[in-house]
């Protein structure tokens, strides 16, 4: 029986995954959460191993560049057969901080504000924020944003990119 390209696999993930840790061709592992059935006759049941590896992964940058880790699976244990087949990538990107990034830096600027007032009335003030708001675009360019995070249990779709022609056990 053949399964055509396009079919989907309802995974859920085994392995572990980290922009910061992970690797390029890091084994993957992950079992079928639903059969895959063609024509109402099941081609791969439910339970079924599927490896792969990762195959891109960056971590987060300092002011731009988001975290993201990619991978794709290329073999199916089913019913002690070995199916090699073709994903398409699976990726998961970080969500973007510049929201956080803005607060850390007028959090800066009005604590700046605040002493140079204190100890310089109005021009104090504004020589605090300028330098207040220094210091928290400094803090920006110096932490990383956040890191993407896959843990096992992860429910994943991935997508055949070619057929696989399976045994089924009649």
């Amino acid at each position: 029986m053949t399964i055509p390209a396009g079919a989907t696999l309802s995974l859920e993930l085994k392995s572990a995954l980290a922009s910061d840790t992970s690797t390029v061709e890091q084994p993957v592992n992950a079992t079928l959460v639903d059969a895959v059935s063609v024509g109402g006759q099941v081609a791969l049941p439910a339970g079924s191993e599927v490896t792969g590896v990762v195959t891109e992964v960056e971590r987060a940058g300092r002011v731009k560049g988001l975290a993201h880790v990619a991978y794709r699976f290329d073999v199916a244990h089913a019913e002690g057969e070995i199916y090699h087949i073709t994903t398409a990538p699976i990726s998961h990107t970080a969500e973007a901080t510049k929201g956080d990034d803005a607060k850390k830096i007028a959090i800066g600027a009005g604590a700046g504000a605040v002493v140079g007032a204190i100890f310089g009335g109005g021009s104090g003030a504004a020589k605090g924020a300028a330098i207040g708001g220094a210091g928290g675009t400094g803090v920006v360019l110096a932490t990383r944003g956040d890191e993407v995070k896959v843990g096992p249990g992860t429910k994943v779709t991935a997508q055949l990119t070619a057929p696989v022609t399976v045994r089924v056990r009649l």
